[in-house]
């Protein structure tokens, strides 16, 4: 269940009741006369099932109503209601299925930014995965991908290409290009000095180091884990049901990749500079291509698939 609150113009508040009041979806409705100070208007309020909500969302757009108010969108997590209960189960398909494009857009905006606080996790996140390959520490190179931020960039690629929001494909790949360009950057600096004072040492980049040495010796397997982790990682920013994300944070090795790229460029390892460039880039696309195959497949089969619950017989729930 998701709750509307919309911020509407006097000249569009009939319309908006119009499409509230008409849907079977909508399971309460109120509006504020006059309540809005900017815009100047009224509030209207409402709670619509998950399922059904793209289709209200895009009647208030066409409207204008984003252009000239403001149209919140949040989440029910917890509602007593059988009016309520009645909607969900008139509205097609499965609510934790469904795939709500306005609130997944914003978050891969906001997830793509460039900024300080993203540019700090990447370059901290790869500066740990040095010194994991440097101590040959499995636990450390997990570490270093879980802090990672890189994957919330990724998938927007695949919104961008499925929404054909090409300004936010374009602030995806510039973030992710900057970002680990940066973060390298900053960790080959950060071993120059560890090189200059003895606290790394050749051997320790390229000796013997079974515990990373995937890290540098990419596979069909690195591509078929990227993918799998990939359409679990967009599966669970789309879905309701949130939870798999740090298994994907853990299951490719981008910023690994990343370390291992400053040491050898510190220490002149074109063994250590390809093997890892080659392991970033196998991952990134790989995860790339997964979510946007994954977006699309849930945009434009999902919703065709979905078993129309008002066939369905709507019953009281028991207490």
């Amino acid at each position: 269940m998701l709750r509307l609150r919309i911020s509407s113009p006097t000249a569009l508040t009939d319309e908006v009741l119009d499409l509230m009041s008409g849907n079977p979806a909508v399971s309460s409705l109120s509006v504020a006369r006059g309540a809005s100070l900017r815009p100047e208007g009224d509030v209207v309020s409402a709670d619509v099932a998950r399922e059904a909500a793209n289709a209200v969302i895009d009647g208030l757009r066409e409207m204008g109503v984003h252009t000239e108010g403001t149209i919140h969108i949040e989440p029910v997590r917890t509602w007593l209601s059988q009016q309520a209960y009645d909607a969900e189960r008139l509205a097609p398909g499965s609510s934790a299925d469904s795939v709500v494009w306005a609130d997944v857009t914003q978050r891969a905006y906001e997830e793509s930014e460039l900024n300080w606080t993203y540019m700090s996790f990447m370059s901290l996140a790869t500066l740990i995965a040095a010194i994991a390959i440097v101590l040959d520490s499995q636990i450390l190179v997990i570490g270093a991908m879980v802090l990672g931020p890189e994957f919330g960039a990724i998938a927007a690629l695949g919104i961008a290409l499925v929404r054909r929001r090409y300004s936010l494909l374009a602030l995806a790949g510039r973030t992710l290009t900057l970002g680990f360009l940066t973060s390298i950057a900053v960790t080959t600096v950060l071993a120059l000095i560890g090189r200059a004072l003895g606290w790394v040492t050749l051997e320790d980049v390229v000796g013997p180091r079974p515990d990373t040495a995937f890290i540098y010796t990419p596979d069909r397997w690195s591509f078929i884990v990227a993918v799998i982790a990939a359409a679990a990682g967009v599966l669970s920013l789309t879905s309701a049901r949130v939870g798999g994300l740090s298994g994907v944070f853990i299951s490719v090795t981008t910023v690994p990749a990343a370390g291992n790229v400053a040491l050898g460029l510190a220490f002149g390892a074109g063994h250590e500079i390809w093997g890892s460039s080659l392991q970033l880039a196998v991952n990134l696309a790989g995860m790339a291509v997964a979510g946007w195959l994954t977006l699309a497949l849930q945009q434009s089969v999902w919703s065709r698939v979905a078993v129309p619950r008002s066939r369905l017989e709507v019953r009281r729930p028991r207490e």
